[in-house]
C-alpha cells in the first residue's frame, strides 16, 4: 500500500483516481491487527486504488475529514467521497469488505 506523501498528493488521488484511503498509525494495536489482511483485500478489490495515510502526519486532515478514529478509510471515486467506514472500532476483514463493496456500487 503506497503511502499518501504530502496533502498535495492527498488531494490529487482524490480528485483523479478511485481511492481508497486506510487511516492509520504505527502504534495502533487495532490497525496492527488488520495489516495482514490488507493485500488480500486490495487483490479482491482492484476497482480501487489503496493509500496508507499516517494519522500523525496528517492530523489536520484528519480534522478536516472527521477521521477521530483509527483504522479509518475513506473511499472516493470521480473527484468526490463515495463511502466512509469511519469510527475507533477494531475492523473486522468482512466489515472491511462490506464498506469496499458498498463504496463500489457507490462508484460507477
Amino acid at each position: 500500500m503506497e503511502h499518501v506523501k504530502d496533502l498535495e498528493h492527498f488531494k490529487q488521488i482524490s480528485e483523479k483516481e478511485t481511492a481508497v484511503f486506510m487511516f492509520s498509525a504505527d502504534w495502533c494495536p487495532d490497525c496492527r491487527i488488520i495489516e495482514p489482511i490488507l493485500p488480500r483485500i486490495e487483490a479482491d478489490f482492484p476497482t480501487f486504488n489503496f493509500y496508507y495515510v499516517d494519522r500523525d502526519q496528517f492530523i489536520d486532515l484528519c480534522g478536516e475529514l472527521s477521521i477521530f478514529g483509527i483504522p479509518s478509510f475513506l473511499a472516493y471515486a470521480n473527484g468526490a467521497e463515495v463511502n466512509r467506514f469511519v469510527s475507533k472500532d477494531r475492523k473486522s476483514q468482512e466489515e472491511i469488505e462490506t464498506f469496499l463493496t458498498e463504496a463500489e456500487a457507490k462508484s460507477v
